[in-house]
């Protein structure tokens, strides 16, 4: 029986795209797929698994608008990740709903709103079972949510990076635009960058190359996409 097969992994972190929380919208949070996505969250919380997030912000914020603008880059930078912080909040307020502890924990201090970011902070609520969100990025201009996250997953411990997107994996193009794009299920780090495919940035890669954390790209709207994943079945595509 599945409930007698263990977790594969004991710690995640899972990277959701801001416009992930937008549906076809592409713009703001759409509350079906808000629910969508809680729901598969609160299934492996509910394995035991200790899961940590960092959510992005382009479904309210991006940097090309800030340049649109006339607004300098740190400054669009700054707002970009104030805009995480919005759908942390949102997030964290769906799985709290459906009685999963989840605490937001951000980066640029806002003691109204979520406490501050520690490592320390983040390791004590993932092992009394709340999920931790993370937000802000790294409460620094220039860099990524992408960046935040392998940050987050490095500092915490994590044992695998999940980053969820629109697609099943890593294609040799953009699949929504070449129809000859194939699926590439398993890549290494190096290839990533010498390929330049670029589902994350190459600082992010980096990083989780630098400390051999492994990423799987997977499609979180495949309904229970994120349980076969962390159960060990190979979804979507390994970089390692």
């Amino acid at each position: 029986m599945e409930s007698e097969i263990a977790p594969h992994y004991k710690r995640i972190l899972l990277k959701l795209s801001g416009e992930a929380l937008a549906g076809p919208d592409k713009t703001g949070i759409n509350p079906a797929i808000i629910q969508q996505i809680a729901s598969e969250v609160k299934e492996v919380a509910d394995l035991g698994i200790e899961i940590a997030m960092v959510i992005g912000a382009g479904n309210i914020f991006r940097g090309a608008m800030a340049e649109e603008l006339g607004i300098n880059r740190s400054t669009g930078d700054f707002m970009g990740m104030l805009a995480t912080v919005m759908n942390s909040m949102a997030v964290e307020n769906t799985l709290e709903k459906m009685n999963q502890p989840t605490r937001v924990l951000t980066s640029i201090e806002m003691k109204h709103v979520a406490e501050p970011y520690t490592i320390q902070k983040a390791n004590d609520h993932l092992k009394k079972g709340r999920i931790v969100i993370a937000a802000g990025g790294t409460g620094h201009p220039y860099f990524t949510t992408d960046t935040a996250a392998s940050l987050r997953a490095v500092e915490l411990g994590a044992d695998i990076l999940l980053k969820a997107t629109r697609v099943d994996g890593v294609y040799t193009g953009d699949p929504e635009k070449d129809p000859e794009a194939k699926k590439i299920t398993e890549i290494s780090y190096i290839e990533m960058i010498q390929k330049q495919l670029r589902v994350m940035d190459l600082t992010a890669i980096s990083l989780c190359m630098d400390n051999n954390l492994p990423i799987a790209v997977f499609n979180l709207f495949e309904k229970g996409s994120l349980k076969r994943i962390v159960m060990g079945e190979k979804l979507g595509t390994l970089i390692s």
